[in-house]
């Protein structure tokens, strides 16, 4: 499933068993919005990711804690939406 999802979004990486990626909008301001959506599609999901902010630059970690710290398709999921919504609102 990691491997299938990884191939349909290059971007996402895995990184000591977390699916890894970072976003980097065109300001400050646009990563706070962009970690606004994510968190609404997080609660949404009732899955959270880890979240690091770092100037225009968004970093999500997922991975499934009550499954062992494994990577399962609420994380492949959630991360398709992010995605999405980063597409959306501010390309690639």
């Amino acid at each position: 499933m990691t491997d299938t999802f990884l191939k349909q979004h290059p971007k996402w990486r895995v990184e000591q068993g977390m699916l890894v990626r970072t976003y980097e909008a065109p300001a400050f301001l646009d990563g706070i919005a962009f970690v606004t959506e994510v968190a609404r599609l997080a609660e949404a999901a009732d899955h959270h990711p880890d979240i690091d902010i770092r100037w225009r630059k968004v970093t999500l970690r997922l991975v499934t804690h009550d499954a062992g710290n494994t990577i399962t398709a609420k994380d492949t999921q959630l991360a398709a939406e992010c995605d999405l919504v980063f597409a959306a609102k501010w390309g690639g």
